[in-house]
This record gives structure tokens, sequence and C-alpha cells, in this order.
């Protein structure tokens, strides 16, 4: 358990931090443990908030000590640490995305930051799954790991005050989309028309995380289209299970 730290967080708190940078197996570590957690303790715990490279558990000290919390998360991390860091299933919620014009009005920017097309930025943008690293900033935003280096672009210097829901960005070497209206200084080269945070839904997240992306370049007919479904509540995202050493079933 080489780098693993245990820290208190107040009197109802514990963060297990598996290390110092954003890496898939470390976030794999992540998600793995917080499901074995609530597998075998989860009675004992109120919430565990999952990071790019920790974990932070919120404990009922009436049902467990810190002390034994520690003792039984080494134990779980024992059996896991000899684990693949890769996951033999991927779960892929596919994305779909207009790109460019008004959805997307720093397409061409990054494309010329890059020295490449538009249509080479989309390519690349569209071409792998997208581990979701966590959720946050605001309900259901997906801060994603993996993004090819060949499309990095820096933020933007002065945040935009209103950016519509669905828009898709890229800042620095993550990229993401966001749920709802928001301020933000993400470049934006896209939009969806899905929900990712609808609260008048029974489950009002549509991804974890620990699951995967994978955006797929729409028209804009088939934008609109995808938008009168979610309106009426008739789309259902398309969702597929990717298998190590195999293909998608």
């Amino acid at each position: 358990m080489s780098g693993i730290r245990m820290l208190p967080a107040g009197e109802q708190g514990l963060v297990v931090e598996f290390g110092q940078t954003i890496d898939s197996a470390i976030n794999n570590r992540v998600h793995q443990t917080a499901k074995l957690l609530n597998m075998e303790i989860g009675d004992a715990i109120f919430e565990i908030v999952p990071t790019y490279r920790s974990l932070l558990v919120y404990f009922n000290p009436m049902r467990i000590t810190r002390a034994n919390l520690i003792r039984q998360i080494e134990t779980m991390l024992k059996k896991t640490e000899n684990c693949l860091s890769e996951q033999d299933q991927k779960q892929i919620v596919m994305i779909p995305v207009c790109y460019g014009g008004d959805f997307g009005p720093d397409l061409d920017f990054v494309a010329r930051h890059n020295g490449l097309s538009p249509e080479e930025v989309i390519k690349i943008h569209t071409s792998d799954p997208y581990q979701v690293y966590m959720i946050g900033f605001t309900p259901g935003f997906p801060y994603l790991g993996g993004m090819s280096e060949r499309i990095a672009t820096p933020r933007l210097e002065k945040p935009r005050i209103k950016i519509p829901a669905g828009s898709v960005g890229i800042a620095g070497s993550q990229t993401g989309f966001y749920p709802m209206e928001s301020p933000g200084g993400w470049r934006l080269i896209g939009r969806t028309p899905i929900k990712a945070f609808n609260p008048q839904a029974s489950n009002p997240f549509l991804f974890d995380a620990g699951q995967y992306l994978q955006f797929k370049a729409i028209t804009e007919e088939e934008y609109h289209e995808i938008n009168r479904q979610v309106d009426a509540g008739t789309y259902s995202p398309v969702t597929h299970i990717h298998v190590k050493g195999g293909g998608a079933i």
C-alpha cells in the first residue's frame, strides 16, 4: 500500500489518498475501494465522495470508530492491490454532440491553437471513451480523463458569465460538459441535447463516477430531434459494454 495515506477530516470524516497525480489506475483504485466500502460496511457510512485521486468517507461514529474504519480499509486495500489497474469491462454512455457554429463557438480557436482543422479536432475528440474521474462543480458535471494532448487548449482568460446547458468544453487537457446553465471558462466546442442531471427523474444523474463516456458527432437536425425526445421524456441514451481484449457488446 505504498503511497496511500489516511487523513482525518473533522469528527466524522476520513480522507484516503491514493496518490498525487491524475492517473487512470489511481482513479480505478478510488472507485474500486468506494464500491467495496459500500458493499461491506455501507450501513456505518453516511456518504463516500470520490475524487481524482482520493476518497472522502463520512462515517457514523456511533457505528464504527475511525481506527476500526482505517483497519477495514487497509484490509480491503491488501485484497485489491494485486488487481489489474484497468477494468475488464467498461460501461460506456454515448453522448451525441453537435460541434461548431453557435453550439461550439471555440472550435475554430481550439483547431488553430493546435495546428489542426476543426474536422480533425472533432475526430480526435470522438475517437475514444473517456473515464468519468469525478463529478462536481455543478450537479452531474463530469470531469473526464484521457483526452488527447493533441487538442489540449488553455481556458478562457475571462470566463463567460452564462454558458448554455449541454455545452461541451475543453480546459487544458480535460474535457467535459455543462449539465446546466452556469458561468464557466472552458473552451466550448459543441453541445449535447441530453441531460446529465434531471432533478425530476427517479435517478437524477445520467451516469456515475467510474463509468465511461464517448462523444459522437451529430448534425444540427439530429440535435433538435434528440432534444425533442429529451423534452418529451422518450429519449434513452445509448449504452454499451466494452470488454477488454474484445469489442462492444
